[in-house]
């Protein structure tokens, strides 16, 4: 019988030149369309309350534990949450003469002309066209969350929350907050690592190693708004929601995000992080029940590279790729729409020398079957440069 992943190359992987993303600002907010769902409810044929049996600070279902208050976990958690204060001293340019002297193609009797008399000319532009010195700006101030990961004082936060960063002070309380510097980051995953300068021993809590279910209890503590550490309770609402920033995957919560939260964690009811706040939707910048987190298993692996050298190395193919709808599947006889179609080789790179062309599509590597593209950059990103894999096309 013909095998149509039969045919394979090999070739070995190089860390990805082009990997940059950038998140602007302190917050971020993913927006994406949504849709009106109308559900009906029918009778359920659940246990009674006499079927409940206390356990702790919970009760013991037929469907597994359930909490009767989040206090007890909160206690447990929460003095591993920071508030995280960034100052931004960068410089601009700015014009050293105020005087305007004319810009090139507007004429005297241009209402723009006399505009700018009045005023000066345009910020970072001299009367000449010319640009001014460099000079320090306002300090630029923004706040985020973050969370203890180590009793030696690492604290895993977002990129965009200490971008540009000059200053950085992690905050327990009002009274207790220390300077911290940057180990490492990492703009695709929008994850960064710092370290608090100090000796002393912190309060820390762990990434989760049970991938969470839709429906569980998420837990998110942070500094919305600046108010300080603050408490939202909701469920993961999704798992594998694409936010249109690279191939991985993002947690959806229904718990309140808002700003601020940047960074800070989530939690299930035995108070291990389920994710990394990251992003939001909504339209007004504040919370809609739909925010997005780094799963911990995502944030757990680039940590731990972050740690260990300060950035993240990741495969790189040397390929574009696309996905293959129905059309594609039936002229390349696939039985169904899978894996990834090659639409470009990178001249000189992994796949070029491996033998991959354009049109190729992209089955398999190793042991595992790709489902789509993203599929394909995901599983080639987990891959150490340099190991050699089997390529099914």
């Amino acid at each position: 019988m013909h095998n149509p992943f039969n045919k394979q190359r090999r070739g070995s992987l190089q860390r990805n030149p082009h990997s940059g993303f950038v998140r602007r600002g302190a917050f971020a907010a993913a927006f994406v369309g949504l849709g009106a769902l109308v559900f009906t409810a029918v009778p359920s044929s659940g246990p009674s309350l006499a079927q409940l049996k206390p356990n702790g600070s919970g009760v013991t279902t037929p469907y597994g534990r359930a909490p009767l208050t989040f206090a007890d976990v909160v206690d447990k958690v929460r003095p591993a949450v920071v508030s995280i204060s960034v100052i931004n001293k960068s410089k601009q340019l700015v014009s050293s003469d105020k005087k305007f002297e004319g810009i090139p193609g507007i004429p005297k009797d241009h209402p723009l002309y006399k505009f700018f008399k009045k005023f000066g000319a345009p910020e970072g532009r001299s009367g000449n066209g010319g640009q001014g010195p460099l000079v320090p700006s306002p300090p630029r101030m923004a706040e985020g969350s973050g969370f203890v990961i180590t009793p030696d004082g690492y604290v895993v936060t977002n990129n965009h929350v200490i971008h540009s960063a000059s200053e950085i002070t992690v905050r327990f309380n009002k009274t207790t907050k220390y300077k911290a510097e940057l180990i490492g980051n990492d703009p695709r995953t929008d994850l960064a690592l710092l370290k608090i300068k100090s000796d002393k021993k912190f309060p820390y809590v762990s990434f989760a190693k049970k991938e969470t279910r839709v429906g569980d209890w998420a837990i998110a503590v942070g500094n919305p708004f600046g108010l300080g550490g603050t408490v939202t309770v909701g469920i993961v609402s999704a798992h594998g929601r694409d936010i249109g920033s690279g191939p991985y995957d993002y947690l959806q919560i229904d718990a309140a995000v808002n700003r601020g939260n940047s960074g800070g964690p989530t939690f299930n009811i035995d108070g291990e992080v389920i994710g990394v706040n990251t992003a939001i939707y909504s339209p007004s910048g504040g919370n809609v029940g739909i925010a997005f987190d780094v799963p911990a298993t995502t944030a757990a692996e680039v940590i731990s590279q972050l740690k260990a050298n300060g950035t993240v190395s990741r495969g790189w193919l040397g390929v574009k790729i696309q996905n293959i709808n129905e059309d594609v599947a039936g002229s390349l006889g696939l039985d169904k729409p899978k894996g990834a179609l090659i639409s470009e080789v990178t001249k000189s790179g992994p796949a070029d020398g491996a033998g991959l062309k354009a049109q190729d599509a992209i089955v398999r590597v190793d042991e595992s079957d790709i489902a789509d593209s993203r599929d394909l950059a995901r599983k080639i990103a987990a891959i150490s440069p340099g190991t050699t894999v089997n390529v099914g096309i």
